[in-house]
């Protein structure tokens, strides 16, 4: 057995499933109820669906969302435009286990509401990070199109303080580059906080996740083009591993 979650996640586009570079130029992938539907008949640990037209501002898909979550044996964390406790409710009611704030955690009041109402495990911060053109890691917030005001462990330790049972610490700059995350970055914001860490952006093989795994104290990771790409020239094919490579690669 292990400790490890490997967690697939999910971005919803106009249209069905969709992945980016870097958050941006969105390349339609599929159809997520089939993708779901996959994860599901491989065990997937947990799934984490981002609908970017919800946190673009336009409204949130109940239906479409319950039709997904309705296919899936495993928990689902649900993020995209969620900013008051009548969307939270709604979406937990159509099968969502999770939700994760984003822009949301703009609102002081709205994360420390939610976990008081829903349970601290039910909340999942979504902490976005980037390099400003100083080399300074900085939190972002709607796609990566607005910028916090306090620095990311000082925003990590306030969010966890919140009512955060989970963060979610995603890299903006190595999302879809499969390349691995930060794993100085990630590390050191993962030990200034006394809550779980799911580590995103960057997965190009489970190794990867080993060894950021290796050097921290995080022990779930989420990728996206890892699951949905296979081979050098990005073929569409969705894919998950199987539990025993899970294992010996996390062995020790």
């Amino acid at each position: 057995m292990t400790d490890v979650r490997v967690i697939p996640m999910l971005l919803l586009g106009p249209e069905g499933l969709v992945k980016t570079v870097k958050m941006e130029a969105p390349r339609y992938i599929g159809d997520p109820i089939n993708a779901v539907r996959i994860f599901t008949d491989k065990a997937a640990d947990e799934i984490i669906i981002i609908d970017r037209e919800a946190s673009a501002g336009k409204p949130i898909r109940y239906g479409f969302i319950e039709t997904i979550v309705s296919e899936a044996l495993m928990p689902v964390a649900y993020a995209g435009g969620v900013q008051s406790v009548e969307q939270a409710a709604r979406l937990l009611q159509v099968g969502v286990e999770k939700i994760v704030l984003n822009a949301g955690l703009q609102n002081p009041d709205l994360l420390p509401t939610l976990s008081a109402r829903f349970g601290a495990s039910t909340m999942v911060a979504a902490v976005d990070i980037q390099k400003n053109w100083l080399g300074k890691w900085r939190v972002h917030f709607r796609q990566g199109k607005e910028t916090a005001a306090v620095a990311p462990a000082e925003f990590c330790r306030q969010v966890a303080a919140a009512g955060a049972g989970e963060i979610l610490l995603h890299a903006i700059g190595h999302d879809g580059c499969m390349q691995g995350y930060p794993i100085e970055v990630m590390s050191d914001l993962a030990a200034q906080v006394p809550v779980p860490v799911i580590a995103a952006g960057g997965a190009g093989s489970l190794q990867h996740m080993q060894a950021l795994a290796a050097s921290s104290r995080i022990r779930a990771f989420a990728a996206g083009s890892l699951f949905v790409y296979y081979g050098p020239h990005r073929a569409v094919l969705i894919n998950y591993p199987e539990p025993n490579s899970i294992l010996r690669t996390f062995a020790g």
